[in-house]
Protein backbone atom coordinates (compact mmCIF):
# COMPACT_ATOMS: atom_id res chain seq x y z
CA UNK A 1 0.00 0.00 0.00
CA UNK A 2 1.30 3.13 -0.73
CA UNK A 3 2.17 6.54 1.51
CA UNK A 4 -1.00 8.46 -0.38
CA UNK A 5 -3.33 5.65 0.31
CA UNK A 6 -2.17 5.20 4.02
CA UNK A 7 -2.47 8.85 4.52
CA UNK A 8 -5.73 8.71 2.29
CA UNK A 9 -6.95 5.85 5.16
CA UNK A 10 -5.43 7.69 8.11
CA UNK A 11 -7.72 10.76 7.54
CA UNK A 12 -10.70 8.98 6.96
CA UNK A 13 -10.24 7.43 10.71
CA UNK A 14 -8.98 10.89 12.16
CA UNK A 15 -11.98 12.05 10.36
CA UNK A 16 -14.35 9.54 11.47
CA UNK A 17 -13.30 10.04 15.14
CA UNK A 18 -13.98 13.71 15.52
CA UNK A 19 -17.34 13.03 13.70
CA UNK A 20 -18.35 10.74 16.68
CA UNK A 21 -16.86 13.25 19.17
CA UNK A 22 -18.47 16.37 17.17
CA UNK A 23 -21.84 13.42 17.57
CA UNK A 24 -21.17 13.00 20.98
CA UNK A 25 -20.68 16.61 22.34
CA UNK A 26 -24.21 17.42 20.78
CA UNK A 27 -25.89 14.73 22.42
CA UNK A 28 -24.42 15.50 25.57
CA UNK A 29 -25.17 19.70 25.40
CA UNK A 30 -29.06 18.05 23.88
CA UNK A 31 -28.99 15.97 27.14
CA UNK A 32 -28.15 18.73 29.54
CA UNK A 33 -30.49 21.36 28.13
CA UNK A 34 -33.09 18.72 28.57
CA UNK A 35 -32.63 18.16 32.16
CA UNK A 36 -32.13 21.36 32.63
CA UNK A 37 -35.74 22.55 31.33
CA UNK A 38 -36.95 19.32 33.69
CA UNK A 39 -35.26 21.45 36.84
CA UNK A 40 -37.09 24.54 35.68
CA UNK A 41 -33.78 26.05 34.54
CA UNK A 42 -32.68 27.97 31.51
CA UNK A 43 -30.81 25.25 29.44
CA UNK A 44 -29.27 28.12 27.38
CA UNK A 45 -27.69 27.46 23.96
CA UNK A 46 -25.77 24.06 22.29
CA UNK A 47 -22.29 24.81 21.80
CA UNK A 48 -19.10 22.85 20.17
CA UNK A 49 -18.17 21.69 23.63
CA UNK A 50 -19.47 20.56 26.74
CA UNK A 51 -18.96 23.27 29.49
CA UNK A 52 -18.05 22.79 33.16
CA UNK A 53 -21.53 22.75 34.15
CA UNK A 54 -22.96 20.25 31.07
CA UNK A 55 -19.75 17.90 32.19
CA UNK A 56 -21.18 18.24 35.95
CA UNK A 57 -24.49 17.28 34.39
CA UNK A 58 -23.46 14.22 32.56
CA UNK A 59 -21.49 13.15 35.08
CA UNK A 60 -24.30 13.15 37.56
CA UNK A 61 -26.58 11.48 35.06
CA UNK A 62 -23.77 8.62 34.76
CA UNK A 63 -23.73 7.92 38.44
CA UNK A 64 -27.69 7.32 37.99
CA UNK A 65 -27.48 5.28 34.66
CA UNK A 66 -25.03 3.33 36.80
CA UNK A 67 -27.09 2.55 39.49
CA UNK A 68 -30.06 1.73 37.17
CA UNK A 69 -28.52 -0.69 34.82
CA UNK A 70 -26.13 -2.09 37.59
CA UNK A 71 -26.18 -6.31 37.86
CA UNK A 72 -28.33 -5.89 34.58
CA UNK A 73 -26.74 -8.56 31.69
CA UNK A 74 -28.73 -6.96 28.91
CA UNK A 75 -30.01 -3.41 28.80
CA UNK A 76 -33.27 -2.73 30.47
CA UNK A 77 -36.70 -3.40 28.60
CA UNK A 78 -39.50 -0.94 28.73
CA UNK A 79 -41.74 -2.92 30.38
CA UNK A 80 -39.30 -3.52 33.50
CA UNK A 81 -38.00 -0.46 33.48
CA UNK A 82 -37.61 1.24 37.41
CA UNK A 83 -36.31 4.77 37.62
CA UNK A 84 -35.42 7.06 39.91
CA UNK A 85 -35.88 11.01 40.67
CA UNK A 86 -33.09 12.09 37.97
CA UNK A 87 -33.71 9.41 35.27
CA UNK A 88 -37.50 9.13 35.55
CA UNK A 89 -38.52 7.56 32.14
CA UNK A 90 -37.41 4.85 29.66
CA UNK A 91 -37.06 7.51 26.98
CA UNK A 92 -34.30 9.56 29.18
CA UNK A 93 -32.13 5.97 29.75
CA UNK A 94 -32.06 4.98 26.32
CA UNK A 95 -30.99 9.10 25.39
CA UNK A 96 -28.23 8.93 27.75
CA UNK A 97 -27.33 5.02 27.01
CA UNK A 98 -26.73 6.26 23.33
CA UNK A 99 -24.90 9.35 25.27
CA UNK A 100 -22.26 6.48 26.80
CA UNK A 101 -22.27 4.32 23.63
CA UNK A 102 -20.65 7.33 21.38
CA UNK A 103 -18.07 8.06 24.22
CA UNK A 104 -16.88 4.54 24.03
CA UNK A 105 -16.60 4.44 20.72
CA UNK A 106 -14.84 7.96 20.51
CA UNK A 107 -12.44 6.22 23.00
CA UNK A 108 -12.26 3.11 20.84
CA UNK A 109 -11.16 5.21 17.76
CA UNK A 110 -8.88 7.40 19.21
CA UNK A 111 -7.24 4.56 20.89
CA UNK A 112 -6.44 2.47 17.90
CA UNK A 113 -5.46 5.72 15.81
CA UNK A 114 -2.33 5.80 18.97
CA UNK A 115 -1.36 2.35 17.54
CA UNK A 116 -1.61 3.29 13.83
CA UNK A 117 0.84 6.37 14.12
CA UNK A 118 3.70 3.97 15.60
CA UNK A 119 3.91 3.23 11.34
CA UNK A 120 4.70 6.90 10.74
CA UNK A 121 7.95 8.08 11.14
CA UNK A 122 7.40 11.53 12.44
CA UNK A 123 5.25 10.34 14.87
CA UNK A 124 7.95 7.90 16.93
CA UNK A 125 10.82 10.35 15.62
CA UNK A 126 9.05 13.89 16.60
CA UNK A 127 5.91 14.53 17.36
CA UNK A 128 5.58 11.79 20.42
CA UNK A 129 8.19 13.54 22.15
CA UNK A 130 6.45 16.79 22.22
CA UNK A 131 4.67 18.29 25.66
CA UNK A 132 0.84 18.72 24.51
CA UNK A 133 0.96 16.69 21.48
CA UNK A 134 -1.16 13.72 21.77
CA UNK A 135 -2.25 10.87 19.18
CA UNK A 136 -5.53 12.58 18.27
CA UNK A 137 -3.18 15.90 17.56
CA UNK A 138 -0.43 13.91 15.63
CA UNK A 139 -3.03 12.51 13.69
CA UNK A 140 -4.43 15.65 12.42
CA UNK A 141 -1.10 16.70 11.60
CA UNK A 142 0.03 13.73 9.77
CA UNK A 143 -3.26 13.06 7.02
CA UNK A 144 -3.57 16.97 6.70
CA UNK A 145 -0.31 18.23 6.09
CA UNK A 146 1.31 16.85 2.60
CA UNK A 147 5.22 17.25 3.77
CA UNK A 148 6.40 17.18 -0.18
CA UNK A 149 4.12 19.85 -1.27
CA UNK A 150 5.80 22.64 1.36
CA UNK A 151 8.45 23.62 0.13
CA UNK A 152 9.26 26.44 2.95
CA UNK A 153 8.09 26.61 6.48
CA UNK A 154 5.94 29.71 5.14
CA UNK A 155 4.17 27.09 3.23
CA UNK A 156 2.68 25.07 6.07
CA UNK A 157 1.82 28.65 7.49
CA UNK A 158 -0.46 29.49 4.68
CA UNK A 159 -1.80 26.35 4.74
CA UNK A 160 -2.71 26.29 8.31
CA UNK A 161 -4.33 29.85 7.55
CA UNK A 162 -1.65 31.14 9.73
CA UNK A 163 -0.52 33.69 7.45
CA UNK A 164 -0.75 37.53 6.73
CA UNK A 165 -3.09 39.35 4.50
CA UNK A 166 -3.00 43.16 4.08
CA UNK A 167 -1.47 43.01 7.26
CA UNK A 168 -3.65 40.90 9.34
CA UNK A 169 -3.88 37.91 10.28
CA UNK A 170 -5.70 35.51 7.53
CA UNK A 171 -9.35 34.75 8.22
CA UNK A 172 -12.49 34.12 6.59
CA UNK A 173 -13.72 38.32 5.94
CA UNK A 174 -14.37 38.80 2.48
CA UNK A 175 -11.06 40.86 1.49
CA UNK A 176 -8.97 37.45 2.85
CA UNK A 177 -10.43 35.49 0.30
CA UNK A 178 -9.16 34.95 -3.11
CA UNK A 179 -10.65 33.95 -6.20
CA UNK A 180 -10.53 30.41 -7.85
CA UNK A 181 -11.17 29.07 -11.35
CA UNK A 182 -14.13 26.04 -11.27
CA UNK A 183 -16.34 24.32 -13.95
CA UNK A 184 -19.82 24.73 -13.34
CA UNK A 185 -22.73 22.49 -13.99
CA UNK A 186 -22.80 23.75 -17.22
CA UNK A 187 -19.03 22.35 -17.91
CA UNK A 188 -18.28 25.75 -18.35
CA UNK A 189 -15.13 28.15 -16.63
CA UNK A 190 -16.52 30.13 -14.15
CA UNK A 191 -15.15 31.79 -10.77
CA UNK A 192 -15.82 32.32 -7.28
CA UNK A 193 -13.72 33.12 -4.06
CA UNK A 194 -12.82 31.12 -1.79
CA UNK A 195 -10.30 30.64 1.20
CA UNK A 196 -7.11 29.77 1.00
CA UNK A 197 -6.21 27.59 3.67
CA UNK A 198 -7.27 24.08 5.61
CA UNK A 199 -10.24 24.87 8.22
CA UNK A 200 -10.14 22.15 9.95
CA UNK A 201 -6.30 22.39 10.16
CA UNK A 202 -6.76 25.50 11.38
CA UNK A 203 -9.03 25.03 13.39
CA UNK A 204 -7.37 22.12 15.59
CA UNK A 205 -3.95 23.71 15.74
CA UNK A 206 -5.17 27.37 17.07
CA UNK A 207 -8.22 26.16 19.07
CA UNK A 208 -7.00 22.63 20.44
CA UNK A 209 -3.32 22.42 20.15
CA UNK A 210 -2.31 25.96 21.52
CA UNK A 211 -4.02 25.58 24.44
CA UNK A 212 -2.80 21.69 25.08
CA UNK A 213 0.83 23.52 24.94
CA UNK A 214 -0.11 25.96 28.08
CA UNK A 215 -1.95 23.10 29.86
CA UNK A 216 1.47 20.69 29.23
CA UNK A 217 3.30 22.99 31.76
CA UNK A 218 7.16 24.96 31.77
CA UNK A 219 8.61 23.68 28.03
CA UNK A 220 9.52 25.32 24.63
CA UNK A 221 6.19 26.09 23.25
CA UNK A 222 4.90 27.63 26.30
CA UNK A 223 8.13 29.21 26.88
CA UNK A 224 7.45 30.81 23.34
CA UNK A 225 4.13 32.00 24.03
CA UNK A 226 5.12 33.41 27.39
CA UNK A 227 8.04 35.45 25.56
CA UNK A 228 6.42 36.50 22.84
CA UNK A 229 3.14 38.01 25.10
CA UNK A 230 5.87 39.74 27.32
CA UNK A 231 7.18 41.23 24.08
CA UNK A 232 3.61 42.82 23.71
CA UNK A 233 2.74 43.64 26.51
CA UNK A 234 5.76 46.08 27.00
CA UNK A 235 5.91 47.70 23.49
CA UNK A 236 3.74 50.54 22.94
CA UNK A 237 2.64 49.21 19.16
CA UNK A 238 0.06 47.34 21.25
CA UNK A 239 -0.36 49.27 23.99
CA UNK A 240 -3.91 49.91 22.69
CA UNK A 241 -5.12 45.76 22.33
CA UNK A 242 -7.15 44.25 24.88
CA UNK A 243 -5.40 41.40 26.65
CA UNK A 244 -7.72 38.64 24.88
CA UNK A 245 -6.06 40.13 21.79
CA UNK A 246 -2.50 40.00 23.20
CA UNK A 247 -3.13 36.26 24.12
CA UNK A 248 -4.44 35.47 20.47
CA UNK A 249 -1.13 37.00 19.14
CA UNK A 250 0.99 35.22 21.17
CA UNK A 251 -0.79 31.64 20.92
CA UNK A 252 -0.83 32.29 17.13
CA UNK A 253 3.25 32.93 17.27
CA UNK A 254 3.78 29.76 19.01
CA UNK A 255 2.32 27.18 16.85
CA UNK A 256 3.50 29.22 13.69
CA UNK A 257 6.68 28.12 15.48
CA UNK A 258 5.40 24.97 16.22
CA UNK A 259 5.15 24.58 12.78
CA UNK A 260 8.46 25.95 11.46
CA UNK A 261 9.92 22.85 13.64
CA UNK A 262 7.53 20.66 12.66
CA UNK A 263 8.73 21.22 8.68
CA UNK A 264 12.52 21.20 9.60
CA UNK A 265 12.29 17.80 11.44
CA UNK A 266 9.47 16.46 8.71
CA UNK A 267 11.23 16.88 5.59
CA UNK A 268 14.55 15.66 7.24
CA UNK A 269 12.79 12.58 8.46
CA UNK A 270 12.00 12.06 5.11
CA UNK A 271 15.21 13.02 3.66
CA UNK A 272 13.41 16.03 1.81
CA UNK A 273 15.60 19.60 0.99
CA UNK A 274 15.69 22.17 3.81
CA UNK A 275 14.50 25.40 2.58
CA UNK A 276 15.52 28.33 5.46
CA UNK A 277 13.23 31.04 6.81
CA UNK A 278 13.02 34.21 6.62
CA UNK A 279 14.68 35.01 9.60
CA UNK A 280 17.91 32.87 8.47
CA UNK A 281 17.68 34.07 5.14
CA UNK A 282 17.65 37.50 5.19
CA UNK A 283 18.27 38.05 8.91
CA UNK A 284 21.25 35.72 9.57
CA UNK A 285 19.37 33.96 12.92
CA UNK A 286 20.02 30.21 12.89
CA UNK A 287 17.53 27.63 13.28
CA UNK A 288 17.78 24.96 15.92
CA UNK A 289 14.66 22.86 15.81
Amino acid sequence: MGDKTMNQNLKTIVRGAYDIQKLRIQMGNRIVSNFKSKLGQDPGKSEQTLDAEGKKIIGNLRTHYKKITDGVTTFPRQATFKGDEVISNYTELCLISQYYDLEESEKQHFSRLGKILKGYDVYTEFLEQIKGVGPAMAGVIISEIDITKAKYPSSLWKYAGLDVCNGEGRSRRAEHLTEYEYTNRDGEQATRKGITFNPFLKTKLTGVLASSFLRAGDHKYSRIYNDYKHRLETSPAHAEKSKGHRHNMAMRYMIKMFLVDLYFNWRTIAGLPISKTYHESKQGHVHAA
